[in-house]
């Protein structure tokens, strides 16, 4: 597949060579590897994020309830317990 950047800089990519009219004008083909470089890149994840992510969903706690399970209720409040011991804010 040929990548390709423009006069800015923004990455363009085509399933086929034959398609160069679609591109901005003034692009270039680009390696491979330039194209790596020009990918944005995510952040990492922040502290907060990685914790929230990790929380079990409310529903299974909101389902226990509504079902008198006081097992899943409490395996609920388990997991939390376990993700603020593992993510503590101190």
């Amino acid at each position: 597949m040929p990548h390709y950047k423009d006069t800015k800089n923004k990455l363009h990519w085509l399933d086929d060579a034959r398609h160069e009219h679609f591109l901005p004008a003034g692009s270039a083909q680009i390696t491979k590897e330039e194209a790596e470089a020009l990918k944005p890149k995510l952040p990492e994840p922040t502290y907060a994020e990685l914790r929230a992510a990790e929380y079990p969903p409310f529903t299974d706690y909101l389902d226990g309830i509504v079902k008198g399970d006081q097992a899943q209720v409490q395996a609920y409040i388990d997991a939390c317990l376990a993700v603020k011991a593992k993510y503590s804010k101190t």
